[in-house]
């Protein structure tokens, strides 16, 4: 796993689930995320395309701002959820564009 971007699945779910909480630390996050044929950033990219496309809402704030601290901006994530609207359908982005307006602060 790497020490700059823990996850706190052993807080969350350890009590519960200590195996998912070991798998999405040290296969996910530890191994999956740190492979070197993408960077950081357009793994961001394809995760939040998933989760919008999956209208994975209650995953959103959390891999929103990593794509942040990994290089995307908050205009690429808007775009990508706009984009994204024809694809994946309309009530996914407006469920994802919610999401993104609490985290972002938008009025």
């Amino acid at each position: 796993m790497s020490s700059q971007q823990p996850t706190n699945a052993r807080d969350v779910i350890g009590d519960i689930a200590p195996k998912l909480a070991d798998l999405t630390e040290d296969v996910l996050f530890g191994d999956i995320w740190e492979r070197p044929a993408l960077s950081k950033r357009d793994r961001s990219l394809v995760t939040v395309a998933a989760l919008v496309s999956m209208c994975r809402t209650e995953q959103m704030p959390f891999h929103f701002s990593r794509a942040i601290e990994n290089g995307v901006t908050q205009q690429e994530i808007i775009e990508l959820i706009t984009h994204l609207s024809f694809y994946a359908g309309w009530p996914s982005a407006m469920s994802a564009i919610m999401r993104a307006k609490d985290l972002f602060g938008a009025k």
